[in-house]
């Protein structure tokens, strides 16, 4: 009897040091698990180096030119905690002096409000090779965002407001013929005259689906640019 009763009791204390060595091992292996985890969650965000505005200046196409869009640009980025960055608004001027607006936007990479990379280099923003122009860039409603993380509206959505104002052809140059895709570079907010290209945020709609540049507006004044969906959004890129 007292044989059995220590075979018991001996058991008893293996399966005890058991239970205690797996609850020591646990915590371990569970700590090694959450900093493996969060080695990839809290990983540092990349700062915002690109966005839409999430509102238009309200007065057309018109910012009283290129360095008035790129002082938006800039005061909107400010708002967001980014003012210390250069900011460029992407838009080609026409005439004497034109300028590109792939010209003007740095080297990349770019990163939106969530730090989501959209493009690497200026030249996988416009698939400059065929390889590259196959793949496309990242820009799209889901990650085209606004300097507040918010989804800027797109097809389907009321209002649409997937219109960006570029001036630009669809390697992100100046057009070179004797219309008007600017808005006399971008100073003017004329009723029905005068055009001003638009990308379309979304990728959505116009026939190609272009980030950059699918169709023109049909006038410089707010209530055309609002007639064929858009607000008067930029998009802006830090340069540095």
């Amino acid at each position: 009897m007292r044989k059995i009763a220590g075979i018991v009791l001996a058991t008893m204390v293996l399966s005890l040091g058991a239970i205690v060595l797996i609850a020591q091992q646990a915590p371990q292996r569970g700590a090694g698990a959450g900093a493996a985890a969060g080695g990839q969650r809290g990983a540092p965000a990349q700062p915002m180096s690109f966005f839409i505005t999430s509102v238009g200046k309200g007065d057309g196409a018109n910012y009283g030119g290129i360095e008035g869009a790129d002082a938006y640009c800039q005061s909107l980025a400010a708002a967001a905690g980014r003012g210390m960055a250069t900011w460029r608004a992407y838009l080609s001027t026409q005439g004497a002096g034109a300028v590109n607006a792939r010209d003007r936007i740095g080297a990349g990479p770019w990163y939106n409000a969530r730090g989501q990379r959209v493009a690497m280099n200026v030249a996988e923003l416009h698939g400059d090779t065929i390889e590259q122009a196959r793949l496309g860039n990242a820009l799209g409603k889901q990650l085209s965002l606004s300097e507040k993380a918010t989804v800027v509206n797109g097809v389907g959505d009321m209002p649409n407001q997937h219109d960006i104002l570029t001036g630009s052809q669809p390697d992100g140059r100046a057009y070179t013929d004797a219309a008007d895709h600017t808005c006399s570079n971008y100073k003017s907010n004329a009723d029905g005259m005068g055009s001003v290209q638009l990308g379309h945020s979304d990728k959505q709609g116009g026939g190609n689906g272009s980030w950059n540049s699918t169709h023109g507006s049909r006038g410089c004044s707010q209530p055309n640019l609002v007639a064929t969906g858009g607000a008067g959004l930029l998009y802006c890129f830090a340069t540095n």
